[in-house]
Parts: structure tokens; sequence; C-alpha cells
């Protein structure tokens, strides 16, 4: 323990002049501003008994060390309060006795609560905003606060030692390289490239003939079979026509009554003025009858759909359309020629860019990813719409160049498409522009 005697014996004095000397030579073999704040919140213990060390760096405004901690939590509540003391302390250029009543009510009592009651500021001398806080239990007698001020100086050597070669190894750029850098870089943000942007994209029909209800039903037979070649007049599926048939019957059965009656009524029109007057009624109701038997026969012909021309009948699946009532004009599926394809792009509104019908388009199917398929955009939708994915987007169209074998309707894939030319810089911050004049809200 520490002796409080004021004239300390030889021995005692060589002891701690040695002390002070290896201190000082350790300090400055430190490799590192990390190790020396560690050494010296540990090690200074050596010279002079405390039980607390802490070490404030004023530039960072933070404790960097503290004694018996490999890490300090800088952002723990009892370390800011320590670091807003510091900051009133930072005045002393020279080491001052610090204790609890330098502090108002609050401050004093967190100070008895967790540190010990007798504090030293000890500033590092050279090193600007740089001091180490004793703290201890016994007061701190003038020729120790001597011994640690020589102390001191050594230690704020060795920190500007360390700090000032960390500079000096960071190497200073050169102007004129600083400029041709710059230059060069102006240079590759000046160089035209084209705009190019990826969409979802699939293969569709090229003016498919479209198979819609011709009347309102429900559809009770599919005879074709998805992606199925069929001829012209070739029957597709049916509509539920049980109904109609029965009005059919039943219209017949009426028509067969009025003949009756009229024909009766042609008999005795030869003897009889009032069955004359008659006649033409019954002729009228007669005609009517025939008229109704006749129009229920041809919707019950319209029930069954047949395809409009040759082709391959497009829909997804029988499961999906049999049962399902329809109303009329709803399509049903297409009919179209496989020969003749092109491409529907649903562009997303966030992505778009300028484009103009002409614009190279090139297609790289699902299915074989490392071929791409060339196309010419043809049609660009005016306004965007919802897409099933909720995605606003614009839907484009675009048609083959040359359609091989393995495009075929119904697949999919990401279409590139290219735009006008730009120089890099602005085709680099489109995307952030536009985020930020949507944030900005201009």
């Amino acid at each position: 323990m520490h002796s409080n005697s004021p004239q300390p014996d030889n021995d005692a004095r060589l002891r701690l002049l040695g002390e002070l000397l290896r201190l000082q030579a350790r300090a400055r073999e430190q490799e590192s501003a990390d190790a020396l704040a560690f050494f010296m919140v540990n090690e200074t213990h050596r010279l002079l008994p405390y039980r607390q060390a802490l070490l404030w760096q004023g530039d960072c405004d933070l404790l960097r060390a503290a004694s018996g901690l490999a890490t300090l939590d800088s952002h723990a509540p009892l370390c800011r309060e320590i670091v807003r003391w510091c900051r009133q302390w930072r005045q002393y250029r020279q080491p001052q006795r610090l204790d609890a009543d330098r502090l108002d009510a609050g401050d004093r009592a967190l100070w008895q609560e967790y540190l010990p009651p007798h504090g030293l500021w000890l500033p590092l001398t050279g090193a600007d905003d740089l001091a180490l806080l004793l703290l201890r239990d016994s007061p701190w007698p003038e020729n120790e606060l001597r011994l640690l001020n020589e102390l001191a100086g050594a230690y704020g050597h060795a920190w500007r030692s360390l700090t000032a070669s960390r500079r000096r190894r960071r190497p200073r750029p050169n102007r004129r390289w600083v400029m041709a850098g710059l230059a060069l870089l102006v240079a590759i943000m000046l160089i035209p490239v084209r705009q190019s942007v990826i969409a979802p994209a699939e293969v569709v029909a090229h003016r498919p003939a479209l198979v819609r209800a011709p009347l309102a039903g429900v559809i009770d037979e599919i005879v074709a079979r998805p992606n199925q070649p069929v001829t012209r007049g070739q029957v597709l599926l049916r509509l539920d026509s049980r109904e109609l048939q029965n009005q059919l019957e039943s219209a017949r059965q009426q028509f067969a009554a009025r003949d009756a009656e009229y024909r009766q009524a042609q008999q005795l029109a030869l003897s009889d003025a009032d069955a004359k007057a008659q006649l033409a009624v019954l002729a009228s109701r007669r005609e009517q009858g025939r008229a109704e038997m006749a129009f229920l026969q041809a919707q019950l012909a319209r029930t069954e759909l047949s395809a409009p021309r040759d082709g391959v009948a497009i829909f997804d699946d029988v499961s999906d359309l049999l049962g399902r009532p329809v109303s009329v004009g709803e399509r049903i599926m297409q009919v179209a020629d496989p020969q003749e394809s092109e491409l529907e792009i649903l562009l997303p509104a966030a992505d778009a860019i300028a484009l103009s019908p002409g614009a190279e388009v090139r297609l790289f199917l699902n299915v074989a990813p490392d071929r791409s398929q060339p196309a010419e955009l043809q049609q660009i939708g005016y306004r965007a719409t919802l897409t099933p994915d909720n995605m606003m987007a614009y839907k484009l169209r675009a048609r083959f160049q040359q359609q091989e074998a393995l495009v075929q309707i119904g697949l999919k894939g990401s279409a590139k498409i290219y735009g006008e030319r730009t120089v890099l810089i602005a085709w680099l911050l489109r995307k952030p522009w536009s985020s930020l004049r949507v944030w900005l809200g201009v």
C-alpha cells in the first residue's frame, strides 16, 4: 500500500525512480494506440496504487480504455456520465485532484455510489485532449502528483509518436494524379451507352380468332384439347342444351296445337262466317309458333362452337372451362396459327425508359436461357395498367424477326428492350433520380 509519509527513504525513492523509467521505456515500445491505451490504464499501477483508471480521448469524446477490461462499452450510462464530467475537467492542463464535492447533488450521488472517493485528473503532456482519470480510496499527496506528471509527459510523447507516425504513413495524394483520375472518371461517365431494360414476357398468338359464347349458358363439354390442331368448322366445345331442348319441345307442341286449330277453322270457314273471320288470327298465331320453333332450333345449333379458322386451340385447362357459366360475348378460347406469334411484354412502370416502335428486343426463354430470340418492338401501351401480380406495368408487343421452332405460344421468359443512347452517368443515375423525385414530390 502507498505510504503517505512526505519523506520516503532512499530505497523507496530509488524504487519509484526505477519503475518510472521502466514505464517510460515500455510506453515507447508499444506498437499501436490501442496497445498504449491498454498499457497506460493497467501498468501505471506499478508506479502508484489506484483502484480504477480511465483514459479519456477528447477528440472522439469517449472513454478509450479502462483498467481491468479488455474492451469498454463507451455507450454505457455510467461511461456517458463520466465523459460529461471529463468535458468539464478538460480545462485543467496540470494534474488536478478531484472528488465528489466538485459536482452537483445528482452527480455527487452517482460518484459516491460507483467510484472511489479520491480522483486525479492527469492530462498527458503533448497529446491534445487526452487524460488519465485515476481513482482510489486514499488522497493524492503532492510528491505523487509530481511523479505522475513526469510519467504523463512520457505517455503523451509516446501517444503523439504513434498517432503522428500513422498520419505520416498515410500517403499524400499527388495533385497531378488526382486531377488525372478525376479527368478519367469524367471521361468514363460521358461514354455513350445504350439504355436497356429487362421485363417479363410471354409468347402469344398474333391476331388470333376468338371463340366467344354466342348465348348465355354453361359449358357442358370440351371437345378440343389445349394446343390441339383444329380445322375450320371443327367442333371445339358444346354448351348445355337441355333447357333449349325442353323449350323447343314445348314450342313444337304449341305449334302442333295451333296448326290443328287453324286446319279445323279452315274447314268450318266454308259454312260458318264466324269461323272464317277467325281464320286470319289463327294463321298469325300458327306462324308465330313456327317462328319460335325456328328460333329455338337456331339457338340449339349455336350451342356447338366450331373453329373459325385452321390452327391450334389455345386455352389453359379443360377442367377450368368445364361447367363454367358464360355470358353472351364472353371469350372462351382462341384459335391461332402456331407459326404466327408475337411477344407480349409487361414493362414495370418503375423501370420504364424512352422507347419507340422499331426498337430492338431480345427474348430469353425460360426453357432456353442461353439463347436469345431477336424481335422488333411494334406497339407501346400509352398508360400503365394493373397486372395480375398487382404491379403497374406498360403492355408492349413485339414481332419476331425470324421465328424459330423453339418459339411456341405460351412460353415465358425475359425480354431485354433497347432504348435510345445516353451518357453513362445519366444511365447510372436514372433510378436514383426517379426515386429522389418521388421522395421529394417533384
